[in-house]
């Protein structure tokens, strides 16, 4: 395992992703994050099923891919929508080493297992709650990470007011990436097409 590991870190490396990022990535344990029966394929740049039908954890390069679009800084109050199995909190909370991470996954038992695998970092905290609204409770922050595909742009921009200013966001719409930057009460919008992500789930009304 430690082989493919240094093979992806290499990877990213190649790809120009930041030192810290690739930090990041290093330091935190992959295979803690996803089924037993996936641990072997912790470290390649696949997609893995999580316990939940219709859930997946990001493969790595698309993980490092918005993490890069994110500009995480040291301090940074960061909120990860549908944070699933916590891997991706766990990196935020290596990148804001003096930050506070938050985390909102609908799953109840998805929520409740990324609690556990994460209770040795007092950083995050994950709520199990639907956060197709953000988390408003614990607003504002300096950037908003949503790791589940919204269907259109009016999703993403109801949240915006949860997010300080300057700062960013980033999320995926349909089948592109948007960094959307709040800089002086307007916003700067960025598309990437391209991606693949389950859609967000909302609780029903």
């Amino acid at each position: 395992m430690q082989l493919q590991k240094e093979k992806l870190l290499q990877s990213l490396r190649a790809n120009k992703f930041s030192d810290n990022i690739i930090e990041a990535f290093s330091a935190v344990p992959r295979e803690k994050f996803v089924p037993e029966e996936f641990a072997v394929n912790s470290y390649d740049d696949l997609a893995l099923p999580l316990n939940e039908v219709g859930s997946t954890l990001s493969q790595p390069s698309v993980i490092a891919i918005m993490l890069q679009l994110l500009e995480v800084k040291e301090e940074d109050k960061i909120l990860e929508i549908g944070s699933g199995c916590g891997y991706v909190l766990s990196l935020l909370s290596h990148l804001a080493k003096k930050g506070e991470i938050y985390g909102v996954e609908i799953n109840t038992r998805l929520a409740a297992d990324s609690i556990k695998t994460l209770e040795g970092d007092k950083k995050i905290k994950v709520f199990n709650t639907d956060g197709s609204l953000g988390l408003p409770s614990h607003a504002p922050y300096d950037r908003i990470l949503i790791s589940a595909s919204a269907q259109d742009l009016t999703t993403v921009y109801q949240i915006l007011d949860q997010l300080k200013d300057p700062g960013i966001m980033v999320a995926p719409v349909k089948d592109s990436l948007f960094q959307i930057k709040k800089i002086n009460k307007k916003l700067e919008k960025h598309e990437f097409p391209g991606f693949l992500f389950v859609p967000l789930v909302k609780s029903n009304p």
